[in-house]
């Protein structure tokens, strides 16, 4: 800005902008990012759109308390609003409004000179306090505003009864009331004036609301205020008390508390760094071991889709009494699994939800890799279990997996009370209150705050449960997820990081966090034109931005840290783990217990694993035998029926012995070995086979047995030979019903073979994770930024030359088919790809062959910034705007003609 800028201020909000420098517009974009979607043509464009309704009130949902009360004091002020004005209405938080003047300014809802600022016009629209919307300010109109629908007449007896002389018109009248009851010592001689109980019905008024009720025949101190101005007629029966009045009895004050500082961030308790790492990572040991637990069984008996998606209240309540765990926690585990894309629908005409062949993967992985990775999708995720159970707005039942579970917001918050609980002392366990009111302070806009305290006590108890925390404090492993100094890129901004060095696990305050805005991927819809998405809850403070690491490779902000990527990956298992998912493994590893491959047998049909079994000696203990406790160390009870079940899915009594004695630590029990060959000896000799149904043993006694047995007359079992009976039945019944009853039958092939029911693992199709829902548009990485900026100035410069057309074709009549460059460049598929990756890495140009939808070849010269997707988005020099091209319509690359 020039030093002719500063002095009177530039005389639009365009001018502001074009006075800007790059990295200022860079800010501007990676704050609103939805400035980008499409991109401005000009500065003049990327000002009008920073004015329209809808993307102010994006921009304000995005501050905090303090810079969202100075921008309330803005909407009351005159405009522009000189510097000392704008301190009077804040009485103390001087100190602290040159940074929230600051935010403002960078965001573009503020623009002139430094000194006299003056508030967008849309925002002045939006925050201006009406009948309707009060506002946190609690004043009502001006003075000339409540005076619009008075007569002429009726605003001269005011002028008569406040002494003051009369005037030719309305006009100038109101505008004496004005400054009559903005001069304070005038002021202060009229209430000297008043009768009693007329202090007392403004001071009732002063603060909010500023509406009250009159009767038709008021009182004497209420005639007094009304004939006088003081208070003014707003509806029937209804008076305000005109803004002037309000800031005059407040002593100048727009809001009664002033917050220029979040709530102090407390402690509830402190412990010792390891005594935290310890609990966590038992919750971590948990979570995995629960997480295969519930696959395992849904892999056994899969739950059916319910027909608007979902899984049922029947089966989440099985699944619940399978894990021991209360149903809302079963939804929680079942939501982690779904959003790590390691169960998903198997597409079936019956649908049913079944492991994915990501969950093999992910099973074969070692367990400190496996709890990053869900620790990882959990951070990241949008869907919200605690709704599992409520209705949406349409009053339709919200199930686990289901529909209508996303939130935009929730990812964002998540992460935010991940890094409060990162900025106090190792150890510390800040109070859950705290972290609450910390949010709100930061988010005051961003959601109802009902809605806004559940999300926290979730995300609290969601860490807890997952290991992130122990204790109620933040475990080293899960403040690795956060990045190699707690946040996104592992460096805070300036007001980030001072005010996290003030916390303390006793009480600190904890600086605004809202100047630091995210970075990320950027989103093909910024070139292509495409709408943002639609908001579930207004929109919020941006958290931690992105930037580069050591390498200078950029890192990912909030909104995609931990995203799947694309379909043709297999999954988010299928590309490399990223570096905060790695070292939070590296921190959790010795804390686990390495997996063990032996159990302690015991004389009393027990079995003790003193820790975690690997995965094979895991499966075959829980078919041979029943979970009795879970824990540190697992209990194996071997009954009858969990024999039995071994020897159905096709185990021999050899080949148990075996492993048994392969795997203790201890001698085989005698009573076990008896218990197994006892089983053994009477597994099979019923034969259940096809009839209907029917039953074959040599053992004549044994069929009288089941013949006289009464319990099995709902069977209508008939003998047609000394060796079988019949059964109008079917065999599963049968089989099942004999188990109930103490027999052990086995099921028969037609040809007399005895069947062993393999345990079956139901599997999906590949599959990919589900993508968690954007909260508006996603943050715009700096490649990005920095070629959006570049077109943004190239169609300044230009004075209004033909912008390109939606498709693609310049306007205008100009080619996109440069005469020196001769043929089109044609190249293999491959090659094409390789050079524009290359070029997007080293921001490099690189010159195409490009054949649009109507058919027209022409060539382009390109700055690639991102090539994913089967699209390259690009800064095209040609057309000089970011655009983005399918790769199947560029028929090659070829490098460029010197000069």
């Amino acid at each position: 800005m020039t030093t002719e800028q500063r002095s009177r201020g530039p005389r639009t909000l365009a001018e502001e902008l074009r006075a800007r420098s790059d990295e200022q517009l860079s800010g501007l974009l990676r704050a609103r990012t939805d400035l980008l979607s499409p991109l401005p043509g000009d500065i003049s464009q990327l000002a009008t759109r920073a004015g329209t309704r809808a993307s102010v009130v994006r921009a304000l949902d995005r501050l905090d308390v303090f810079t969202l009360q100075v921008a309330e004091a803005l909407a009351i002020a005159p405009q522009p609003c000189p510097y000392d004005t704008l301190a009077g209405l804040l009485p103390g938080g001087e100190r602290e409004l040159p940074r929230a003047l600051a935010a403002l300014r960078g965001r573009a809802l503020l623009w002139g000179a430094e000194r006299e600022p003056r508030l967008v016009r849309t925002a002045q629209e939006v925050l201006a306090p009406t009948a309707a919307r009060p506002g946190t300010t609690g004043l009502g109109p001006t003075v000339a505003e409540a005076c619009a629908g008075i007569s002429p007449r009726r605003v001269q007896e005011l002028l008569t009864g406040a002494g003051l002389p009369g005037t030719g018109d309305a006009v100038s009248a109101v505008n004496a009331l004005t400054e009559l009851f903005g001069d304070e010592q005038r002021f202060a001689r009229l209430l000297e004036e008043a009768p009693d109980g007329a202090l007392t019905a403004l001071d009732r008024l002063a603060w909010g609301p500023p509406y009250g009720e009159v009767s038709a025949r008021p009182g004497p101190q209420l005639r007094w205020l009304l004939d006088r101005g003081l208070l003014l007629p707003h509806q029937p029966g209804t008076v305000v008390l005109p803004r002037e009045v309000a800031l005059r009895l407040r002593g100048g004050r727009a809001h009664r508390e002033l917050r220029p500082q979040p709530p102090r961030v407390t402690a509830r308790g402190q412990y010792t760094p390891d005594t935290v790492d310890a609990a966590g990572a038992g919750a971590a040991q948990g979570a995995v071991a629960l997480i295969d637990e519930l696959l395992n069984g849904w892999s056994a008996d899969p739950p059916a889709v319910l027909r608007t998606g979902g899984v049922g209240v029947r089966d989440l309540k099985r699944t619940a009494v399978a894990l021991d765990i209360p149903e809302p926690q079963a939804a929680f585990w079942a939501e982690l699994a779904y959003g790590a894309g390691l169960v998903a629908g198997d597409g079936e005409a019956d649908e049913r939800y079944a492991p994915t062949p990501s969950y093999d993967v992910w099973s074969s992985e070692p367990g400190q890799l496996r709890w990053a990775r869900l620790a990882a999708v959990w951070l990241a995720g949008t869907r919200v279990p605690g709704l599992v159970g409520g209705r949406d707005g349409k009053g339709r039942p919200l199930s686990a997996l289901g529909p209508g579970l996303d939130r935009g917001p929730a990812a964002e918050l998540r992460r935010r009370v991940v890094e409060l609980l990162a900025a106090v002392e190792p150890g510390t366990a800040p109070e859950p209150s705290a972290i609450r009111d910390h949010i709100g302070w930061e988010l005051p806009r961003r959601m109802p705050a009902e809605v806004r305290d559940a999300l926290c006590e979730a995300a609290l108890a969601e860490a807890e449960l997952l290991g992130v925390t122990g204790r109620g404090a933040l475990t080293s492993f899960g403040r690795a997820l956060l990045g190699p100094a707690g946040t996104a890129d592992g460096t805070a901004s300036a007001p980030e990081a001072e005010a996290d060095a003030d916390i303390t696990p006793d009480a600190a305050d904890a600086a605004d966090t809202d100047d630091a805005v995210g970075g990320g991927r950027a989103d093909a819809g910024a070139a292509t034109g495409e709408a943002p998405g639609t908001d579930t809850f207004p929109a919020s403070a941006t958290g931690p931005g992105a930037g580069v690491d050591s390498a200078g490779v950029p890192v990912p902000g909030p909104a995609e840290a931990f995203a799947p990527p694309a379909p043709s990956t297999g999954g988010w298992l299928g590309r490399a783990a990223e570096p905060t998912v790695l070292e939070a493994a590296r921190l959790l590893g010795p804390l686990l217990p390495e997996p063990l491959d032996h159990f302690l047998l015991q004389a009393d049909l027990t079995a003790v694993a003193p820790g975690p079994l690997l995965r094979e000696p895991a499966a075959t203990m829980a078919l041979a035998a029943d979970i009795e406790s879970k824990g540190g160390a697992t209990v194996y009870r071997f009954t009858p029926d969990s024999v039995r079940r071994a020897l159905d899915s096709g185990w021999s009594p050899a080949a148990l012995h075996d492993f048994l004695a392969a795997h203790s630590r201890t001698p085989v029990p005698q009573p076990l070995s008896y218990l197994i060959d006892d089983v053994a000896r009477r597994h099979g000799r019923l034969r259940v086979g096809v009839a209907a149904g029917y039953l074959r043993c040599e053992d004549e006694a044994l069929l009288t047995q089941v013949l006289a047995d009464r319990r099995t007359e709902t069977l209508r079992l008939r003998r047609i030979a000394p060796t079988v009976l019949i059964s109008g039945t079917s065999p599963e019944i049968l089989l099942a019903r004999l188990r109930e009853l103490g027999f052990a039958p086995a099921a028969e092939s037609a040809e007399g073979a005895v069947l062993t029911a393999a345990a079956t693992s139901h599997r999906t199709p590949p599959r990919t994770a589900p993508e968690p829902v954007p909260d508006g548009p996603p943050a715009a990485d700096e490649r990005l930024l920095t070629a959006a900026v570049r077109a943004i100035r190239a169609g300044d410069d230009s004075g209004g030359s033909p912008r390109a057309t939606a498709s693609g074709a310049p306007a205008g009549g100009r080619t996109a088919v440069p005469a020196p460059f001769g043929a089109l460049p044609r190249t293999s598929p491959a090659d094409t790809l390789a050079v524009l990756q290359a070029a997007a890495l080293t921001g490099a140009l690189v010159r195409i062959g490009y054949v649009g939808a109507d058919g027209i070849a022409g060539q382009r010269i390109l700055a690639p910034v991102r090539v994913e997707g089967g699209f390259v988005t690009a800064f095209d020099h040609t057309a000089e705007e970011v655009r983005t091209y399918p790769l199947h319509r560029i028929t090659g690359t070829a490098e460029l003609p010197e000069g």
